[in-house]
């Protein structure tokens, strides 16, 4: 009897497994199952309640689908899939209508959402994870249909944030929390994100201090037991990606948002730079580039479509909170970098262990991390001080030299360097968006360095340069990094995933006021390069006029025999002779179809230069060709040959660094005004022409007056 039974309880739970699957396909399909919405229903009901469903319910025994869980991940993944599908309105109208009445059925009749939740603490990692994705997607649709938070969901999660320790549960409301809030704010439902995290704000305060370590101790002092527990280091994984949203919500959502839970990265940043020093590798490095994103205010980019709140529009209390999370930063500098720990870069195949002598190759991610979080840190700290003098420029000094010591320590290729200023491009060249927010940032700190210090221009630059932060010397590492080719400069120009235009406006404000800048930059460029790396030089006169990577070419007509010209072979960003050469009918003009095809892909939403009166008439007349004007500067520069203490080799390598830059400037300022001629140009760049005809202007009579 009890095998007949048995038997019978089998075939019924087949059955009804064979029903949910036909349905599930007809879904799939985009057509409607045979059986009705409410019997979809009920069987699926019966399934989470862990009923054996049939019509001989009443004399069939309980069983619980934890036997079985492959029937409950089918289960949960059905009711996920038409959530989502009816919140995306990716279903015919008559599956639409099918869809709507059984989730009608299960959550308003039948009540199914406590028993949803409750597999949150399911002992099996994919279960409870795949309740919290199915939670989620009926949050959000019932959010997007009616405008109602469930409260059996909001309840679980908020007491799980109050009182569970970390695991399954813990981790399951977290990134329940995280997946309805990330898809509101996409979904650009912002008077809904803040009743949402409303709800939450006092249990989320309760989570983060539970969580994170005490931060009244001092860095150095700060002896925290990570370990004790063993599932501590996801659940805070999962903790900063919700401080990612909850951040996000603070720009998006504008100045009515000013909840406790929103400023929770900021009031918590000591305690995010302990984990960084003393965590498991991992933690670490979510905790770095949580910082950097942070600071750059860059929280949720690659997930709101760049729908951010102008600086203006943000919460009245951003501005302070942004001063708070530097000034934790630079309190904390010394010890902080000397605490920091970088290993080995990652590969596909893991960490690689380095044998005898081979140097290690240092995870640049984490290099590149901590360095923004310090200078963006720097730059806001001198934004929001508002004050100057030799206080704030020792201290900004003593910063930049904790940075280059906390370099050097960790990088071997940082350690050799001899030209500091070169680290920018070393460090950054893989990354351009990082390598233009550090560039923008040192030219800020720079400029304030320069005013406040008491020094001189010529001292000012001398001692940027022994901390590695002269401007002129960064652009023209970044020119030679590309092969002083303008084609890439209009590629960063039309680009808005960096910030070049704004950092390139900047420094040719910079550059015209002080053209003898990097006319002296050119020179130490070329000494350091003399003196230091013997194994780099620039390819011969007949060969393509650019850098050479990984041999000594000797130039014959510039240096005696033996002598060479030698320049960092890291600073090429890209092998651009490996490039596959463009198709024979589109060689007549790049530019155009390199803009055209930008233009037809994106929206630029960079810095507008039309900041300054219109272009004189004279820029946009046609000057001689390129061959011409770079014969006539280098005859310049041959004529002061008697004017100069320096040697023949380095100066005719210091004028040829200074005419290939000029020649560069002006090469892009002839093809942004053909663009714009065009009407190809995605911007007005009126301001930027008159600013590259300025710099012209500066080296010409910067030439004039040499010769005189």
């Amino acid at each position: 009897m009890e095998h007949t039974a048995s038997c019978k309880d089998q075939s019924i739970k087949t059955g009804f497994f064979n029903c949910l699957t036909e349905a599930y396909r007809c879904f799939l399909a985009g057509t409607c199952p045979e059986q009705s919405a409410a019997d979809v229903a009920s069987m699926i009901y019966s399934g989470f309640r862990g009923l054996v469903p049939g019509k001989d319910r009443e004399g069939s025994p309980l069983e619980y689908c934890n036997e079985n869980i492959a029937e409950r991940t089918c289960i949960m993944s059905f009711v996920e899939r038409i959530s989502s599908s009816l919140t995306s309105q990716a279903l015919p109208p008559d599956v639409t209508f099918y869809c709507v009445e059984v989730l009608k059925v299960l959550f308003e009749d039948m009540d199914l959402m406590p028993y949803l939740v409750y597999q949150f603490q399911a002992e099996d990692h994919i279960i409870s994870h795949l309740a919290a994705k199915t939670a989620s997607k009926c949050v959000y649709y019932l959010i997007h249909k009616s405008g109602t938070i469930s409260p059996v969901w909001q309840k679980k999660c908020e007491q799980t944030f109050q009182s569970s320790p970390p695991g399954l549960e813990l981790d399951a409301c977290l990134w329940s929390l995280t997946d309805v809030s990330k898809n509101l704010l996409k979904g650009a439902h912002r008077e809904f994100v803040m009743t949402l995290l409303a709800g939450f704000d006092s249990s989320l305060s309760a989570l983060c201090s539970k969580l994170f370590p005490e931060e009244k101790k001092e860095m150095s002092q700060c002896v925290v037991d990570f370990t004790r527990s063993a599932h501590w280091g996801t659940t805070f994984c999962l903790m900063l990606d919700l401080l990612e949203v909850l951040t996000t919500s603070s720009l998006v959502c504008g100045p009515g948002s000013c909840l406790k839970s929103q400023r929770l990265t900021y009031h918590h940043s000591l305690a995010l730079l302990t984990i960084s020093c003393s965590s498991e590798y991992y933690v670490k490095k979510r905790v770095l580039l949580f910082l950097k994103r942070a600071v750059l205010q860059k929280v949720g980019e690659d997930w709101t479509s760049g729908v951010m709140a102008s600086t203006q529009l943000r919460c009245g209390n951003w501005s302070s909170d942004m001063s708070m999370l530097a000034q934790t930063v630079l309190a904390a500098a010394d010890n902080w970098l000397q605490s920091v720990q970088v290993e080995s870069a990652a590969f596909f195949g893991g960490t690689r262990h380095i044998v005898g002598d081979e140097s290690p190759n240092s995870d640049c991610v984490v290099l590149r991390a901590v360095s923004l979080i310090l200078l963006k840190s720097i730059e806001i700290h001198i934004q929001t001080a508002a004050g100057s003098g030799m206080d704030t420029a020792t201290k900004v000094h003593a910063s930049l030299q904790s940075l280059w010591g906390f370099l050097r320590r960790c990088s071997f290729r940082l350690r050799e360097v001899t030209h500091l200023c070169c680290w920018i491009s070393l460090l950054f060249g893989e990354q351009d968006d990082d390598m233009m927010e550090a560039a923008r940032a040192l030219l800020f700190i720079f400029l304030h360095y320069r005013l406040s210090s008491g020094l001189d221009e010529a001292a000012a630059l001398e001692a940027a340069c022994a901390s590695g932060f002269n401007p002129h010397c960064h652009f023209v590492f970044l020119l030679q990094s590309i092969s002083f080719d303008h084609s890439i400069l209009l590629d960063f120009l039309i680009s808005a995933e960096t910030c070049f235009l704004e950092y390139f406006v900047q420094y040719l404000k910079y550059l015209r006021d002080d053209w003898q800048g990097l006319k002296a930059a050119c020179g130490g460029i070329t000494v350091s390069a003399l003196c230091g790396d013997k194994r780099l030089t620039l390819k011969d006169k007949g060969e393509p006029d650019q850098v050479e990577s990984g041999s000594c070419v000797q130039r014959s007509d510039v240096s005696p025999p033996g002598e060479r010209f030698c320049l960092p072979a890291e600073l090429r960003l890209v092998d651009y002779e490996s490039s596959d050469e463009s198709d024979p009918e589109n060689t007549q003009d790049p530019e155009v179809q390199l803009v055209a095809s930008v233009c037809e892909k994106s929206t630029f939403t960079s810095l507008n230069v039309n900041q300054c009166e219109s272009t004189p008439a004279s820029l946009t007349e046609p000057n001689s060709t390129l061959e011409t004007r770079a014969e006539r500067l280098l005859q310049s520069h041959s004529e002061q040959t008697s004017c100069t203490n320096m040697s023949p080799l380095s100066w005719q390598l210091t004028g040829e660094i200074s005419v290939k830059a000029v020649l560069c400037l002006s090469e892009l300022r002839e093809v942004v005004m053909r663009l714009h001629t065009k009407k190809l140009f995605p911007y007005n760049p009126s301001s930027l022409f008159k600013l590259l005809a300025q710099v012209e202007s500066c080296y010409q009579k910067s030439s004039q007056f040499s010769k005189s």
